[in-house]
């Protein structure tokens, strides 16, 4: 066993790592395609929308935190009550508020559709960090406009998806649903809101936009990685119990009725939170943040399928046309910032021409959509 894995280590460490980091993310997009699907299953199999973050929050806790106390040791900064607040306050944005919206999202639209949306939380970052001041924003260049157009039709995918359903375009094929009552069970369920779910998913783009723009300062002063998210896992847990404590009051909701129900949970907290956290931030240390947000429409692609042969979703006329408007979008924006990031390091290098060979180095550490753009812990949701 030991060879095996040690020649598997190898083989790894022999393919150049450019292919490494394209392998990584397309691992990572089909682990958060897996969670729409896992995750609309598990709802349909009637698990709880409070008790089903809550079990999640509690893996996700329970695997990073080994890992923060050991490896974070000499970098972690003290705890002082003024973070402890600002852990407190992200939790709320970003895993009570984000998953929760998720979850009531999800349960009334499809995960293709919900992953479809998520394409637009770089947009929407982008727009919140510009507000800010975070971010800026100069309309006389091409990267300005494009920055700009990409937000617009982001926000237009979104404002289609949530007020047009349209015709059906695909449906899979009746012999296959007739196959398998089970597989009906987990498909589209009647009397659904959709306009109402759309609501809730571009409430859950929101508090993930918010999340993101908000932790980019409180990283700055605590850069331990994992301590930070553990932390907002941590409070995250205590958020939903309170939430708990007062809508759920069936003792059965908590517990696990199905095999179908556990490996959603684990799955939810071990792959889409805990795996999926360490790889996003290797992915983001070697080939930087725009390379891994490109991939985001990958996931959107592998979701439809997966729903498809899974779940029997079928696809609307008003998601295909909001789905391509946001993709759309999101590579306006991340060429803008591309581009941004070219003209930068061109200034740097004509100011300071001895300085030529750092010059890509300022660039990296700039706080941009770049740094808010994906989750520093998983989820994704």
């Amino acid at each position: 066993m030991a060879d095996t894995s040690g020649s598997t280590a190898r083989m790894w460490c022999s393919i150049p790592e450019r292919f490494q980091l394209h392998l990584a993310m397309l691992a990572m997009q089909f682990g958060y395609a897996g969670f729409h699907v896992v995750s609309r299953a598990a709802l349909n199999m009637g698990i709880s929308k409070i008790v089903f973050p809550v079990y999640r929050n509690i893996l996700a806790l329970i695997l990073l935190v080994p890992f923060a106390y050991f490896l974070e040791k000499k970098e972690r900064p003290p705890l002082t009550l003024s973070l402890v607040v600002q852990f407190f306050l992200l939790a709320v944005v970003g895993i009570t508020g984000n998953q929760g919206f998720y979850l009531l999202g999800l349960d009334n639209t499809s995960p293709t559709f919900a992953s479809a949306i998520q394409n637009s939380v770089p947009a929407i970052t982008f727009l919140m960090a510009a507000l800010l001041r975070i971010e800026q924003v100069r309309l006389n260049r091409k990267d300005g406009i494009a920055k700009v157009m990409g937000t617009i039709l982001c926000v237009a995918g979104a404002s289609v998806i949530t007020l047009y359903k349209g015709p059906t375009i695909y449906s899979p094929g009746p012999p296959l649903q007739r196959a398998s009552p089970a597989l009906l069970a987990l498909g589209d369920a009647e009397g659904k809101n959709w306009t109402l779910g759309c609501i809730f998913l571009i409430g859950h783009c929101l508090s993930w936009a918010g999340w993101l723009v908000l932790q980019a300062p409180v990283l700055k002063r605590y850069p331990a990685r994992l301590s930070f998210t553990s932390y907002q896992c941590f409070f995250g847990v205590l958020q939903f119990l309170v939430i708990a404590a007062f809508l759920e009051r069936d003792p059965q909701a908590w517990l696990v009725h199905s095999r179908g129900e556990l490996l959603s949970v684990f799955y939810a907290g071990v792959v889409a939170s805990g795996i999926a956290f360490a790889v996003q931030i290797w992915c983001i240390d070697r080939g930087g943040p725009v390379f891994v947000a490109v991939y985001q429409p990958v996931q959107t692609l592998v979701v439809a399928v997966m729903a498809s042969l899974a779940l029997g979703e079928q696809f609307y006329l008003g998601g295909i046309i909001g789905a391509v408007l946001i993709i759309l979008g999101l590579y306006f924006v991340l060429w803008g910032k591309s581009e941004e990031r070219k003209f930068a390091a061109q200034k740097a290098a004509i100011q300071s021409p001895a300085d030529h060979g750092n010059s890509r180095t300022p660039s990296h550490n700039k706080s941009s959509l770049a740094q808010p753009l994906l989750p520093q812990s998983t989820e994704n949701v």
